[in-house]
């Protein structure tokens, strides 16, 4: 992940994403780069539009809250007919009782 940020760091201050300048970034934080993982990088940016790639990441909504909620629902639900079937087993229990 951090080879990642190392290249988004120098998009933002405006320098070319090279093998050497991430390698350098890296070891600066005091990191221990590999050479493949920051080749593998930078080719895999060579093509990208950075800046619009960050658009549409910005944009993209995020909706975590409503699939968390469901289950719970679900779970009372669940809950109502045991007890249902509770009051229903001693109300026969009583008469055959």
């Amino acid at each position: 992940m951090e080879y990642v940020y190392g290249a988004m760091l120098l998009h933002s201050a405006k320098q070319k994403i090279t093998e050497a300048a991430l390698t350098k970034l890296l070891t600066a934080a005091g990191l221990k780069p590999e050479a493949a993982r920051a080749k593998a990088l930078v080719a895999a940016l060579d093509e990208v539009n950075i800046d619009e790639a960050l658009k549409t990441a910005a944009a993209v909504p995020v909706a975590t809250a409503a699939p968390a909620a469901a289950p719970v629902e679900k779970k009372e639900a669940k809950e109502e007919k045991k007890e249902e079937e509770k009051e229903e087993d001693t109300g026969l229990g009583a008469l055959f009782g």
